[in-house]
């Protein structure tokens, strides 16, 4: 919002600089993006008046004039078509010094002697174009300096303000702000009311109550639209960036400007019946004062008048946004229909972009105006109207729907709080004064104050808001800093817990990507996974494919992994942490919340690339990306893969996998069935581990190294094939005493020479003793201990 220094020194007057003025501002919140002189630098113009106008006699385009410069009268020559006999102009006399510096000096034009020039608003820094000479008013006084009779040593002030300060969208609320910074009273411009002289009325109806409280209306008739706007007046709109159009769109930009409440005014002969506030019907039309038409949405709020006889009625204008050009004020009006309205704030915002607008009426609207303001914005354009342009005032006509005009709010406002939030002690009489200097009526009790807060400040509805506001009046550079102080201690902090991070990390490394699902999921697609088993069903869910949580990770898993699938990504390999939730009425709630690791895969089984030959993931790729992240606890033994069968993977490619005989995860491929079910590509493989069951590390326990040689013996021990080698490999480990330091399996042969359901399993086994060098002997009953266990427990041989 651009706005003029000068007037709002009217309303309030600090002693202070324009520098300090606009600092001040910025520090309140009100950031200032620009200052600007509201003219060039120019010297030596003066008022003056033209006694005589006649036309040049060599050139048809200029006219010699006689200018009265009150201690003498001079002779210039004009070319301006608006120059004439009586006109009060200003006067550039040699020797003046224009913007640009531009020096004036005697001339001769066509023959013609000329002592100076008559300036344009464009020759003196006013506007960027202009047509003709500055016609002043007919009492300005004569010889008086221009730059001083128009106060020209003034700025526009351009404030950014955030969309919660509505309020200060006019020279009203900043002139609140500048008072309340400088302890000053505001001088309010004085509002009598304007007595009807006639009693022409509309009435008016209002449809839409919750989105239109409150409208006043006014009929004034007789009004002389081609009257000139005072200067005064068009050189305040000038200077906050609005120009003059007719006197009645001038006095409502006015209005706008000084209290910061948008009007409109009708042409009273265009509106049929009364006045009506309603919602637009979908598809109706509205031609606007730009000319272009639009075509109204249900959801957007229309001025329209009720209509006659069997004429229904039509829409004048889009509420709080932008005019109809058929109902607008034009030259040859003569009536008008002055209204001044609150329009809800929730019911404007939005809708102007809806059409690709943006007026300063719906800027404002947005924000929230003054739900009181409507009388005195009314009153005020009113008495302005009826000085310029004439005309007999009807009464105002007023509809509202009280429930829904924002109240004042109560809010209570805590010492301590106060004092928690900010740092500091503002003493309770500087409080209650920036409290009531706001406008805010400030009861103050026992360490609180009650505050009522008016229905303008949109932005203040809690404590914090109250807490802001004395911290912002009463300047953070008063707060004085002080350090905090804090002591440092070792957080606690066990060295054998694994980081969450290292498994991540872990899984980028081999080619996954994290990705994060909802908590809650799609209850048919959970059914397919986990059939049967009890879920937590949301009560107000955000839809019907989000209505229950999940029993596993692989639901938004498999769900991401369609999603990318679709979108022509052949190789998906994803992985998340997160809770998955368990009914349990043994708990608290009901429900066990328990953190899980879970990935899936699918596609190749690396990227394409020349030297690497294609082959699709199967079930150990996948599981051998489990077995990394266990080997990250440095107690990969403690592991162990069994198959397994559940309802969501394949029957013969499934293994469960325990800790110690505990449970903490699978890892498979998913059911084919599924697989089509959930219209997914080619075979997916997915795993989920308990978190809290491979966080836990193995630590290392530090050894002397053995002197004394190490000695491997291979045995190859044939099973029965549905034995677990791993279950062979434990068995060895368990017989094989302190002198077995080193286990591998390193051959797996079914085949010639081997019975049929059976295997032969080909292990080394590194012996070393710490003390001595073993003998041949102690190697022998070593492998012999450990071949008779595997005859006696598993039914295994020697191969031959």
């Amino acid at each position: 919002m651009k706005f003029s220094e000068s007037w709002l020194r009217e309303w309030v007057n600090p002693a202070i600089s324009s520098e300090e003025l606009t600092h001040q501002i910025t520090m309140a919140g009100l950031e200032v993006d620009g200052v600007d002189a509201v003219a060039g630098e120019f010297t030596g113009v003066k008022v003056g008046e033209v006694v005589e106008c006649g036309q040049h006699p060599d050139a048809d385009k200029l006219q010699v004039t006689k200018v009265n410069l009150g201690d003498e009268i001079v002779d210039i020559v004009c070319g301006a078509k608006n120059c004439r006999l009586g006109l009060k102009v200003a006067v550039a006399t040699v020797g003046a010094v224009l913007p640009g510096n531009f020096k004036i000096k005697k001339a001769k034009l066509r023959g013609q002697p000329s002592f100076g020039m008559l300036c344009s608003e464009s020759e003196l820094g006013l506007e960027e174009t202009s047509d003709g000479i500055i016609e002043l008013p007919s009492d300005a006084p004569i010889g008086t300096c221009v730059r001083e009779y128009l106060n020209l040593d003034d700025v526009t002030i351009d404030v950014d303000l955030t969309a919660n300060r509505g309020d200060c969208l006019g020279i009203k609320g900043l002139a609140r702000e500048v008072g309340v910074l400088n302890s000053l009273a505001v001088n309010e411009v004085e509002t009598p009311s304007v007595s009807p002289s006639i009693d022409d009325k509309r009435e008016i109806t209002i449809s839409a109550g919750e989105a239109c409280p409150r409208y006043l209306g006014r009929v004034i008739k007789g009004i002389n639209v081609n009257a000139e706007s005072p200067l005064w007046l068009v050189e305040k709109l000038r200077r906050c960036g609005v120009r003059a159009i007719d006197p009645v769109v001038d006095v409502t930009n006015y209005v706008l400007l000084e209290l910061g409440h948008p009007m409109h005014a009708f042409d009273l002969a265009k509106i049929d019946g009364g006045i009506d506030v309603r919602f637009a019907a979908e598809g109706e039309k509205l031609v606007l004062l730009d000319e272009n038409e639009v075509t109204l949405s249900s959801n957007t709020l229309v001025i329209a008048d009720s209509g006659s006889g069997e004429n229904n009625g039509k829409a004048l204008a889009m509420a709080g946004i932008f005019g109809g050009l058929h109902s607008g004020v034009t030259s040859t009006s003569q009536d008008i229909f002055l209204e001044s309205a609150f329009f809800a704030p929730l019911a404007i915002l939005g809708k102007a972009r809806q059409y690709g607008l943006h007026t300063d009426a719906s800027h404002r609207y947005e924000r929230g105006v003054d739900p009181q303001l409507q009388h005195q914005a009314m009153e005020r354009a009113t008495a302005l109207l009826l000085e310029i342009v004439g005309g007999q005032a009807g009464p105002v006509i007023e509809a509202k729907h009280e429930a829904h005009i924002p109240a004042q709010k109560n809010i209570s406002l805590r010492r301590e709080k106060l004092d928690g939030r900010i740092g500091f002690h503002i003493e309770d009489n500087t409080v209650t004064e920036i409290l009531e200097r706001l406008g805010f009526t400030v009861d103050f009790g026992t360490d609180s104050w009650q505050v009522v807060v008016p229905a303008y400040r949109f932005d203040i509805s809690i404590e914090v808001d109250l807490i802001e506001e004395v911290a912002r009046i009463f300047g953070y550079n008063n707060i004085p800093n002080v350090s905090p102080t804090a002591k440092l201690t070792m957080p606690a902090h066990r060295e054998a817990k694994l980081s969450v991070a290292k498994l991540r990390n872990t899984l980028v490394n081999r080619g996954y990507q994290e990705a994060i699902t909802y908590s809650f999921v799609d209850p048919k697609t959970q059914e397919l996974l986990h059939p049967g088993q009890e879920v937590m069903t949301l009560p107000h869910p955000i839809s019907s494919e989000m209505s229950v949580m999940r029993l596993s990770m692989w639901t938004g898993l498999l769900q991401a992994m369609s999603y990318n699938q679709n979108r022509q990504q052949n190789r998906v390999r994803l992985f998340e942490t997160g809770l998955r939730f368990i009914p349990d009425e043994s708990v608290e709630n009901g429900v066990r919340q328990e953190e899980m690791l879970a990935g899936v895969i699918s596609g190749q089984r690396s990227d394409e690339h020349w030297q690497m030959e294609k082959a699709a993931s199967d079930f150990y790729d996948i599981k051998g990306d489990v077995e990394a992240l266990l080997s990250l606890t440095s107690d990969a033994s403690a592991y162990e893969f069994s198959q397994a069968e559940i309802d969501a993977l394949h029957p013969g490619q499934t293994a469960a996998i325990h800790k110690n005989g505990k449970l903490v995860g699978h890892v498979g491929t998913l059911h084919p069935e599924l697989e089509r079910k959930l219209g997914l590509n080619g075979r997916t493989l997915m795993f989920e581990l308990l978190l809290s069951e491979v966080l836990t590390q193995k630590l290392p326990e530090a050894r002397d190294l053995s002197r004394f040689p190490s000695n491997r013996r291979d045995i190859a021990v044939v099973v029965e094939e549905q034995i677990n080698a791993n279950k062979v490999l434990q068995l060895i480990e368990k017989v094989g005493g302190n002198y077995l330091v080193d286990l591998n399996l390193f051959d797996v042969y079914q085949g010639k020479g081997i019975a049929p359901g059976f295997k032969s399993l080909a292990i080394a086994m590194i012996l070393q003793d710490h003390d001595k060098t073993l003998e041949e002997k102690d190697i022998n009953e070593v492998v012999n201990r450990v071949v008779d266990t595997l005859k006696v427990e598993l039914n295994a041989s020697l191969r031959d």
